[in-house]
């Protein structure tokens, strides 16, 4: 009989569930289920699909769980989830363990993200790691000497609410100039028609609602309102990445989300901002700067490293 993990991963349309025999990265069984639908609220449904997968043999080491937000991973409470509604100041994981009888744990999904990257994908090998997420919002999580950084309350690591114009664009958490209310997907969008509601032509001009998506489809054609969209986006996330190998003085940054995949109309700007902005040179000596390895398997394979990581303790 193999011993697993049981893991799950939150998003604000789906949630994921997977089995993983305790010795391997490969999962046993992946199952999915829409987060909010009529007649079950989404811990409900989180409960029952961990119980459709649980093992007939075997003992569940570690049961944890990737979810959106600010989380207090140290007692496993969701301060704050996008996109679920009641989720607020909610002990998520006093929820599972009145279910299930085995440990668990509870982390920011961007926070793990790192975790997986660092453990299983892009950032193997290395000791003091940055993961950028840059999707619908921008997040990430910092590996310091083999650890992830939490802070006193398990709130570090919100790269995206880095400011970088003071007075800039409103940002979705209230603030003004953050990372994400300039580089995220829907803050390239936004641009983007701004541009054109002041008369700059593309051949975006027809295209509504607009994404970040279709904005790197244009730049691939060669627009010139799109490539200026992501360059600016690049520009904004190299300056922060600057900022960022200041304070943590990492061996490698990576990016994730699907921003990340806009090539190199995104990237080269982004290298750029950095060279431009980094205070020595001695910060970029062996830095490795790349994208994401994981793709949409980032939330489930960083709760399986928090759960090694649990274990191996």
């Amino acid at each position: 009989m193999t011993d697993t993990f049981l893991v799950a991963d939150i998003g604000g349309t789906q949630i994921r569930a997977a089995v993983f025999p305790t010795d391997q990265s490969a999962p046993r069984k992946i199952v999915r289920t829409p987060t909010q639908g009529a007649g079950c609220t989404p811990i409900e449904r989180l409960l029952d699909l961990m119980a459709s997968i649980w093992p007939s043999e075997g003992a569940v080491k570690a049961i944890t769980v990737a979810a959106p937000g600010p989380i207090d991973p140290y007692q496993g409470i969701v301060y704050e989830a996008p996109n679920i509604p009641g989720w607020t100041d909610f002990p998520l994981k006093d929820h599972i363990q009145e279910r299930f009888k085995a440990p668990v744990a509870v982390g920011n999904d961007a926070n793990l993200a790192a975790l997986g990257e660092w453990r299983f994908g892009a950032g193997r090998g290395f000791h003091h790691l940055i993961y950028i997420t840059v999707s619908t919002g921008i997040g990430g999580g910092i590996i310091t000497n083999d650890q992830l950084l939490l802070g006193a309350h398990g709130l570090a690591g919100e790269l995206g609410h880095i400011t970088v114009i003071p007075d800039g664009p409103l940002c979705g958490c209230g603030q003004r100039g953050h990372l994400e209310a300039i580089a995220s997907g829907p803050a390239i969008a936004r641009w983007v028609e701004q541009e054109l509601a002041d008369g700059v032509p593309s051949i975006l001009s027809n295209q509504h609602p607009l994404t970040a998506r279709e904005v790197s489809l244009a730049a691939q054609k060669k627009d010139p309102l799109a490539i200026a969209a992501l360059g600016r986006a690049g520009n904004y996330l190299g300056v922060a990445i600057a900022d960022m190998l200041h304070i943590f003085n990492p061996e490698v940054i990576i990016i994730g989300g699907g921003v990340s995949r806009s090539g190199p109309h995104l990237m080269e700007p982004l290298k750029e901002a950095v060279q431009e902005h980094i205070l020595s040179r001695h910060y970029l000596d062996g830095l490795v700067l790349t994208t994401a390895a994981l793709g949409d398997e980032v939330g489930l394979m960083g709760a399986l490293a928090l759960a090694h990581t649990l274990t191996e303790a």
